[in-house]
């Protein structure tokens, strides 16, 4: 096996900070020393990777991405292929994907099916959550079964009648079985029933453009949801997630049922604390670029969502990357909002416009890493084997240049998608080298990864209810 040594970087874990070399042999890291040091310097190794006045952070988690997704009558743009490398060039080196369960069909099904589009296609490593879009006796008998398998986490939602929703009597089911299984249930919390009152009412009276897609999708309905999703969590004695949140009045709930000493977790992500419903309502049909559900909010919810990150209120940030390319997937929507396949372009950009948040003044080096790395590895039974630069670890390492200046732009991004959410916006920082299990798959503007170089990930349960 061959050797990596990181030298001169400044290490940056979710715990500490240190001038320190990394050695890694084959595909962990073996050894952390501090720069300079008799034991640094006595390594050698087949690769010597200079990371001076450069920070050394563990590869990004991305736990909520959505390769391949079927949608409104077409897919997500990106396959597994194109998306795990757009996340390694950003600096990203796990994803964990949904699997989906159709309506009559079984979770195995489903689950196989989704093995089959990413065995053998993914750049980087990859695990999977389920959804469950048929909650009944054999689902939740099936549930234990993938649990052992290292699929510990199934999603739900309370939004999309007809296609993915689940009533309060199913959720409250799986939340039971998550219970006594262990499994963490993932909450999609929007007041669907009620969504789709408001959606028929705005196009009768002739609201057609993108912008009514976030009127309809009121914050309250989400709030309403995200306490009710809390509740019945509550009545079953499970831990809950809830995905996407955008809301500040959603973060409350959450907030409150902290303070309270219940398991209640949640997630935001970066389209919500730098996009708004400016973008959603920009002129003609531009704002379709902007249309994802859980929907942006007015700017003035960035900040609560902010504050929840440095309060840990919200413990991770992913990206619910799910593209679809304005040119025939997004005018699919054109005069009539409804139609406009939710989801938006992020897996590449999420390391770096976190670290714009340190730019910023808005959270610390080592929170960009917690929530980025190192809480969801814990969140989805992955720590310490990712998340964190550690003897034992893998050896996914990005070296992290932080006053390297970028222009987002959808000339250069990565990901198989015609528009960036970002166009023309500059960020500082910006990944120079990264590292999959020891193997540099990106350097200095090259790509030298490859499809299938990516392994499917067995996790544990949640690491925050041990």
């Amino acid at each position: 096996m061959s050797t990596v040594v990181v030298r001169n970087g400044l290490v940056v874990t979710a715990s500490d900070e240190l001038l320190a070399d990394v050695l890694v042999d084959g595909e962990q890291v073996v050894a952390l020393a501090a720069t300079g040091s008799a034991v640094a310097d006595s390594w050698h190794a087949d690769t010597v990777v200079d990371a001076a006045g450069m920070y050394v952070v563990p590869g990004g988690v991305d736990a909520h991405t959505h390769m391949e997704m079927p949608f409104g009558g077409t897919k997500a743009a990106d396959t597994f292929e194109t998306g795990t490398r757009a996340a390694a060039w950003g600096g990203t080196t796990t994803i964990v994907d949904f699997a989906i369960q159709q309506v009559g069909g079984g979770l195995r099904e489903g689950l196989d099916a989704w093995h089959a589009k990413a065995d053998g296609n993914c750049a980087i490593d990859y695990a999977f959550h389920m959804i469950m879009a048929d909650v009944n006796e054999g689902s939740l008998k099936e549930m234990e079964a993938l649990i052992g398998e290292g699929v510990t986490s199934f999603k739900l939602f309370m939004a999309y009648p007809g296609v993915f929703y689940s009533d309060d009597g199913k959720i409250l089911r799986a939340l039971q079985k998550g219970a006594e299984t262990g499994g963490l249930v993932m909450m999609h919390a929007e007041n669907g029933i009620a969504i789709d009152v408001l959606v028929e009412q705005a196009l009768a009276t002739g609201h057609t453009d993108p912008r009514y897609h976030g009127e309809v999708r009121h914050a309250l309905l989400e709030a309403e949801a995200t306490h009710r999703a809390i509740k019945l969590a509550q009545v079953a004695g499970a831990p809950i997630y809830i995905v996407h949140l955008s809301a500040a009045q959603a973060l409350a709930q959450v907030t409150a049922a902290r303070d309270e000493g219940y398991n209640a977790f949640a997630e935001t992500c970066p389209q919500y604390l730098f996009l708004s419903t400016d973008d959603l309502g920009k002129p003609g049909f531009e704002g379709a670029k902007y249309v994802c559900s859980t929907p942006l909010r007015p700017a003035e919810h960035q900040a609560a969502l902010w504050r929840g990150l440095r309060t840990d209120d919200l413990s991770v940030v992913s990206t619910d990357h799910c593209p679809f390319c304005f040119k025939g997937q997004k005018e699919m929507g054109v005069g009539d909002f409804s139609k406009i396949p939710n989801g938006l372009p992020g897996v590449e950009t999420r390391m770096d416009l976190l670290h714009q948040g340190v730019v910023e003044g808005h959270i610390s080096r080592k929170r960009w890493i917690e929530i980025a790395c190192a809480t969801p590895a814990r969140m989805f039974g992955l720590y310490p084997r990712k998340g964190t630069i550690a003897p034992g670890a893998d050896a996914d390492i990005v070296v992290y240049d932080p006053n390297a200046t970028q222009v987002h732009s959808a000339q250069t991004h990565h990901m198989a998608v015609d528009y960036s959410c970002y166009e023309g916006r500059e960020t500082t920082g910006k990944v120079r080298t990264v590292l999959s299990r020891g193997r540099v798959v990106v350097d200095a503007g090259d790509y030298l990864g490859s499809a299938g170089h990516g392994r499917f990930l067995k996790r544990d349960t949640c690491q925050y209810l041990r």
